[in-house]
């Protein structure tokens, strides 16, 4: 049984493996100062709701913050005997080495999205993930992570417009009737949907274009069913694309 951890700016995920499906997921908010005993206390509490029979083997984890690291080693280390393999360390294998500028540290989490990508649509992809950034990866014929693109998320971009036009209220990111809003929460809800269906498509076309080579849409993340709706965005969408690939690098590691 393998719990495979996803922790991102702002919020970690747990999710239990048993080789064949998901049991379970759950999720909380990234906080550096969170013990080891803290995890384990929300993650046991939690897993009773499910009524699975807890037999943590392995423990694999992802992180775009770094300090949360040494805590969850501890917490797989206590409370399940085991030594968690951590993406884009030097013990973690790959089942492709990304090919980007010497010296280039890319995010765990975008190399975990392009094993997983691989192995569930082949190769020649862009993955468009919808996190606290959205980024684009491309990943190419061979499963390589090669590049890609970070723009701001979207409740990033509504935070910013929020603290830096104090009359603006907090809004719901959702799908606009129409374009044109005859009120602030109509205009803002358009211009965060509209304008983000716009981004997607506008760098997708771009990178067609200079990868010169046809290439599948994956979207993940939690807001990609949203989006989705406002144009052809996506060729497939995939919500639990991170924690798939996460299996994927952990059986790459079990082989070697």
């Amino acid at each position: 049984m393998l719990l495979a951890i996803d922790c991102g700016n702002t919020n970690t995920v747990f999710a239990i493996w048993d080789g064949s499906e998901f049991l379970c997921t759950l999720r909380t908010s990234t906080h550096h100062a969170r013990t080891a005993d803290a995890y384990f206390t929300w993650f046991s509490t939690l897993v009773k709701h499910y009524e699975i029979e807890l037999d943590i083997t392995d423990v694999i984890i992802s992180s775009t913050v770094p300090r949360v690291v040494f805590n969850l080693r501890v917490f797989a280390d206590r409370f399940f005997g085991c030594r968690p393999i951590v993406v884009g360390k030097p013990e973690c294998a790959l089942p492709r080495q990304p090919r980007v500028d010497e010296g280039t540290q890319v995010g765990p989490d975008r190399l975990v999205n392009a094993a997983g990508a691989y192995d569930l649509y082949g190769g020649n992809l862009i993955v468009v993930d919808f996190g606290t950034a959205t980024t684009f990866d491309v990943v190419a014929g061979d499963g390589a992570y090669v590049g890609g693109v970070i723009s701001p998320g979207v409740n990033l971009s509504l935070e910013a417009l929020h603290m830096a036009a104090a009359a603006l209220p907090h809004i719901d990111v959702t799908k606009p009737q129409k374009v044109i809003g005859t009120n602030t929460v109509d205009c803002m809800q358009s211009g965060v949907f509209w304008g983000y269906v716009g981004l997607v498509n506008g760098v997708c076309d771009r990178i067609r274009a200079e990868y010169e080579t046809p290439m599948k849409i994956i979207g993940t993340g939690g807001l990609a069913p949203l989006f989705a709706q406002g144009d052809l965005l996506f060729d497939e969408i995939r919500e639990d694309l991170t924690m798939h690939g996460l299996t994927v690098i952990h059986a790459h590691n079990k082989k070697g």
